[in-house]
C-alpha cells in the first residue's frame, strides 16, 4: 500500500475545487448565527446542510439535537462516521457550523452573507470561522475517496460561538461516536496565507463581575467631592492595580507561561500593529516576546462597565459601579485557580476601603499540544508537503472549549489543531475572509495527514 504523493492529492483537490468553494459559499449564505438561538430553525437548516454535504463524501452523517445540563433543548449537532476497518486507526474531525453575528452590515465592504472573492480572498461571515474548517474536512475526504485507510468520525458543533453550553452532556451521551486515536480540530489557522502552522496552545478563559461601592446612595459632587471618590474612579483604581509599571499583569496566583515547544519565530510588531488597528502612538503593554504576550501569558480585558451615560450625566458622586472582567488564562493553568486568585486580589485591594463584591462566572480550560507525539510529526510533514515550506508552530490567545473537554474525556487521544484562518482573516469582525490559495493547501495537507495516519 503506497503512500499517496502530494502531487496526486493536489491534483484530486484541484479537480474538486469548484465543489469545495461551492460548499463554503452555500454555508456562508445560511446565516447560521447561534446568538439568534441555538435551537432555532435556521441552526437546524445549517446542521442539515452540513450533514448532507458530509454524506456526499462518504460519511454516514446525522443531525442530533443536544440537551443542556438542565435537560432543556440544546444545539443542533452533526455527528457521523465512515468505518473502513475495525483494525484501522480512528480519526475524529471537528469543526463548527455556527457563526458570529453581524451587528452592522454597513461596516462590511461586501454582503456578509454572500461569499465574494476579491484579490485571492473569499469574504463572508463564517468563511474562515468555521465554514473553512468544514470545507477542509469535506475536501480532504473527497480527495482520498476509496484510498481512505482510517476510520472517520465527525463532530460539527452548532454552538461553539456561544461557549458550548450543551457540549459536555452531548459528549457524555454520545461517547462512542467520539472515541478516537487522533482528533483534528479545524478551527484555528496558519502563520500567514502562505506559511502553515500547527496550533500549539490555547489560553483558557474565566470571567468575574466586580462591584465597587463607596456610598449607600448618590450625593452632590460639589458638597462631598474631594474626600469621597465616585465609584467609577474607585473601580478604575482597582482595575489599574492589577498591572505593574511595564503593563504586565501582576495578580498573585495567575500564572504566565512561555510558548509551548519553544518560540520558533516571534510575531512582527509592525504587522501586529497594522492587523490590530492600534493608534499610531500606542505602546504595547507588557514584556517578553509578543508571541508569549498574545499566546501564553495571561491577559485581562474589561468587557463590560456599568456607568451613568454621558448624555444624561449630572453632578452627583456615583455610589456603586459594576464591571465585568475577562481573564485569558495561561494554557496549562487551571482556570478555577486563576479565578480564585482574581477574586482574592480584588477583595484584598479595595481602594480607600471601598466595599468590593466579586461574582465568579464561567471558566474554561486552556490546552497545550504534545509536540513529541507521532501525529504531530505526521501533521508537520503534511503541512510542509502541501505548502512547500516548513511550518511555524504558533499559539492562539483565544479558547476552543471543545478541545480540553474532549481531551479530558479521551486522555489518550492525540489532538491536532489546524484551520484556515490567517492574521488578516478578521474572524468575529467585519470583512471576515479566507485565503483561497491557503484554503486549497489546507485541504491538501489534511488529506496527506489522513493518508499518513492510515499507513503508520
Amino acid at each position: 500500500m503506497a503512500t499517496l504523493t502530494a502531487d496526486e492529492i493536489r491534483s484530486r483537490v484541484e479537480t474538486d475545487w469548484n465543489r469545495i468553494v461551492k460548499v463554503l459559499a452555500e454555508k456562508v449564505a445560511l446565516q447560521s448565527i447561534s446568538a439568534k438561538g441555538i435551537t432555532a430553525e435556521h441552526m437546524k437548516r445549517s446542521a442539515e446542510f452540513v450533514a448532507d454535504e458530509l454524506r456526499l463524501v462518504g460519511v454516514d452523517a446525522k443531525v442530533v439535537q443536544a440537551s443542556n445540563a438542565d435537560g432543556t433543548p440544546g444545539a443542533w449537532e452533526v455527528i457521523g462516521s465512515h468505518i473502513v476497518s475495525p483494525d484501522a486507526p480512528t480519526v475524529l474531525l471537528y469543526a463548527h457550523h455556527d457563526v458570529q453575528p453581524v451587528p452592522d452590515p454597513a461596516e462590511w465592504n461586501t454582503d456578509p452573507f454572500v461569499a465574494t472573492e476579491i484579490d485571492g480572498r473569499l469574504y463572508g461571515r463564517g468563511s474562515a470561522d468555521d465554514g473553512g474548517g468544514i470545507s477542509i474536512h469535506s475536501g480532504a475526504l473527497k480527495a482520498l475517496g476509496d484510498d481512505l485507510n482510517v476510520n472517520i468520525k465527525v463532530f460539527i458543533e452548532g454552538e461553539e460561538e456561544m461557549g458550548s453550553p450543551s457540549f459536555i452532556p452531548f459528549i457524555e451521551a454520545h461517547r462512542d461516536e467520539f472515541a478516537a486515536d487522533v482528533i483534528i480540530v479545524a478551527d484555528s489557522g496558519n502563520w500567514s496565507a502562505d506559511i502553515p502552522s500547527l496550533t500549539t496552545s490555547l489560553r483558557g478563559n474565566t470571567c468575574v463581575d466586580v462591584t465597587v461601592q463607596g456610598l449607600e446612595h448618590p450625593v452632590h459632587s460639589g458638597q462631598y467631592g474631594g474626600p469621597i471618590l465616585d465609584s467609577n474612579t474607585l473601580a478604575a483604581m482597582l482595575i489599574a492595580s492589577m498591572y505593574d509599571e511595564n503593563g504586565d499583569l501582576a495578580v498573585p496566583g495567575v500564572a504566565a507561561e512561555e510558548p509551548i515547544g519553544g518560540l520558533q519565530r516571534d510575531l512582527d510588531e509592525t504587522t501586529v500593529r497594522e492587523d490590530s488597528g492600534v493608534v499610531a502612538g500606542y505602546e504595547f503593554a507588557g514584556t517578553g516576546s509578543l508571541a508569549s504576550r498574545l499566546w501564553t501569558k495571561p491577559s485581562v480585558t474589561v468587557i463590560g462597565f456599568d456607568a451613568h451615560p454621558v448624555k444624561d450625566s449630572f453632578n452627583v458622586i456615583s455610589p456603586e459601579t459594576t464591571f465585568r472582567v475577562s481573564l485569558r488564562v495561561a494554557p496549562q493553568q487551571d482556570p478555577h485557580v486563576a479565578m480564585d486568585a482574581m477574586v482574592d486580589f480584588f477583595e484584598k485591594n479595595a481602594p480607600f476601603g471601598a466595599e468590593v463584591h466579586v461574582e465568579p462566572l464561567e471558566a474554561g480550560m486552556g490546552w497545550a499540544m504534545n509536540p513529541d507525539c507521532e501525529a504531530t510529526q505526521d501533521a508537520l510533514t503534511s503541512l510542509k508537503e502541501a505548502f512547500g515550506i516548513d511550518p511555524v508552530n504558533k499559539g492562539e490567545g483565544g479558547s476552543i472549549p471543545f478541545i480540553p473537554e474532549l481531551q479530558k474525556i479521551f486522555p489518550d487521544a492525540q489532538v491536532l489543531v489546524t484551520g484556515p484562518e490567517d492574521p488578516i482573516s478578521n474572524a468575529h469582525s467585519p470583512n471576515e475572509s479566507v485565503s483561497v490559495s491557503g484554503l486549497r493547501k489546507d485541504v491538501v495537507a489534511e488529506a496527506l495527514l489522513l493518508d499518513k495516519l492510515g499507513r503508520a
